[in-house]
Formats: C-alpha cells, structure tokens, sequence
C-alpha cells in the first residue's frame, strides 16, 4: 500500500489490570476505508487522550462497554471530512466524534457529535477546552459543585485538562480557588497559567499542614479528579454544607479488589456534605450552552488553556500511560497532520 492508501490505526491487542500501557496496543496498517451510503469519511488531524481510557480497556464493570481486543482504541478526534454522503456535513466540514485512534475513520453521521463552528479557534482546543474536558469542567462544578460567590473550591489535578477549567471557572464565578498539582512546576503553573489563589504539591512532606491553613475556614467545593490519599486528606476540611464532585479516580491504579482507605460516611454526616459522581455523557445535551460559553471566556482571554502534544500516531500506545505518571503538562493530545 502507499502511503495515501492505507490507514495507520492503534489496536488494543491485550487487556490491561489496571493502567493501560504501550505493550497493551499495537499500531497496524489497514487499508484506506471507503464511505459506504450515508457515510461520510473523516482525515483525522488530531486524537484525543483522556484518563477516561482506563476505563473503556477495563474488564471491569464501567459505564461503557469496553474496547474489545482487535478493536481500534476508541477515542475522540477532529478532523476534516474528505468524502461525504450525508448533505449535513459536506465536503471540507471540520467535525468531532468517537473516531477512535487511526488515521481515517468511515462512519455514520450519526457517530459524529458536532460539527466544528469556533472556526477562528485552533481546531485542537475542539478536544480540550471546548471538548469533554471543558464541558466536564464546566458541568461538574456549576451544576453538582453550585459555587457561591466567595466559597473555597479545592481542586485536585488542578493543572490538568479538566482540572484547570474548573480552577478558572470557579474564579470566574467569584471563588477563591486551592488546586492540588503534582511537582513544583505543576503547582508553580497552577498559580501562573490558571490564576488559582493558593496552589499545593501533594509530594511535598508538608502538604497535609499547608492544606489545613490554605483551608483553614473549610472546603466549600472540592472537585474530585484523584480518590485516594489526596481527597482522604481533604474531607476533613469540609465546611458544612460542602459538595463534592466526583469526576475521577486518577490514583488508584485498580480497583478490584478495592482499595482500603478512611471512611467518608462521618465526614458527609456531621458536615451535611453531599458527595455525588457524574459522566458527562449523561448531559449531551446540556453541550452546546456549555460550550458556547466557554468559547466565549477563551476569547476574552478569561480562560486559558494548555496542550501537550505528541507528534505521530506512533505515540499514541504509551500515551495513557505517561498520562498517569503525570507527564503531561496541560490537554495530551496526538497530533497527524
């Protein structure tokens, strides 16, 4: 095959106990697929890599069937489509959907999720700020979070995708924001790319007294993206009334069986707290309001982003991996073209 008449795609070859790594996948070359009727064909220009993956490759009950072994590794992408047999998305249409890791992708327009209207915006940040990550963000912490003007929100993986929506949004939102990073340069850039008004890194061996007087009136929102000793160490900062967000488990490699660790149950009765998890794509339809005004706040310079982009679809079966050794700084993403 030449090179314009194949397609590289990422193949999930065995099933993984816990983090997804490299010997997990497999890059293959198959051929360029064709569109068949109602089909369009998408140039993928940029994949996605997001913590979720764990879960879609886990033999563990999920919220999504998982991947099975010989699939394409599923994944979000935007791209441009090339060939189209649906008139709702015409030749040179930039659009987003579950294209999974590869190259092209043939599929249905009912697996696209939309078409790409922030056109005067880097097509990537479609994957990020303006993507599940954003919408997450933005989700979680207005409609579970509900903060109030002058609450103390603590965020974990704070300079993360999702993470470094909330801090912003929050602020945005009149609240002094705490993010918890990993590593002196993740916390220097909590404080200096996402505006956060304390940030502390979790390795340090003073962490658990800096949490205290940073949250020394209590937590009115935390925004969960860890479990594990991060969130044991926060819940007993709680202010009454406090909500948390459970959006991720990012430290705890597996849980079968499940970890042990401090109870939350008294924490959640004297403080009056509510606890409650969430997966966004449970609200599609609150999407586009969410994502329009982000967009908005990107414009404004309100709401800043960062990516970390590895070059070539060869990347992409360690990339989950280095995703949980905390790699990454900002959105990863794997860039094609």
């Amino acid at each position: 095959m030449t090179a314009a008449e194949r397609n590289r795609q990422v193949i999930l070859v065995s099933r993984p106990d816990g983090i997804p790594q490299a010997e997990h996948f497999r890059v293959a070359e198959a051929p360029r697929p064709s569109p068949g009727p109602g089909q369009v064909l998408v140039r993928n220009e940029w994949l996605s890599v997001e913590p979720a993956m764990r879960g879609w490759v886990s033999a563990v009950a999920n919220y999504a069937e998982p991947v099975a072994i010989g699939q394409v590794m599923r994944s979000f992408a935007v791209g441009q489509v090339v060939e189209s047999d649906d008139p709702r998305f015409p030749r040179g249409t930039a659009v987003v959907g579950m294209f999974g890791w590869q190259e092209w992708a043939a599929v249905d327009g009912a697996a696209i999720q939309r078409s790409v209207e922030e056109t005067d915006l880097p097509l990537s940040v479609a994957l990020g700020v303006l993507g599940i990550n954003g919408v997450t963000a933005h989700h979680g912490l207005l409609a579970i979070g509900q903060p109030r003007r002058g609450d103390t929100v603590v965020v974990s993986t704070a300079a993360g995708a999702v993470g470094s929506c909330v801090g912003q949004i929050a602020k945005i939102h009149g609240c002094r924001t705490v993010g918890i990073a990993g590593g002196e340069t993740k916390r220097r850039l909590c404080l200096e790319r996402f505006g956060y008004d304390v940030a502390l890194d979790y390795k340090a061996p003073d962490f658990g007294a800096r949490l205290a007087d940073a949250c020394a009136s209590g937590v009115d929102v935390y925004f969960d993206n860890t479990a594990g000793a991060i969130s044991d160490a926060v819940l007993p900062h709680l202010a009454v009334g406090a909500r948390i967000v459970v959006c991720g488990t990012a430290s705890v490699a597996s849980w079968s069986p499940p970890p042990l660790g401090p109870r939350v149950e008294r924490h959640l009765l004297v403080k009056r707290a509510r606890m409650q998890g969430f997966v966004i794509f449970d609200h599609r339809d609150e999407e586009p309001a969410a994502r329009a005004e982000l967009a908005r706040w990107v414009r404004e310079g309100r709401l800043q982003y960062l990516e970390d982009v590895l070059d070539g679809i060869e990347q992409a079966p360690g990339a989950i991996a280095g995703l949980y050794r905390g790699e990454n700084l900002g959105k990863r993403l794997i860039r094609l073209r």
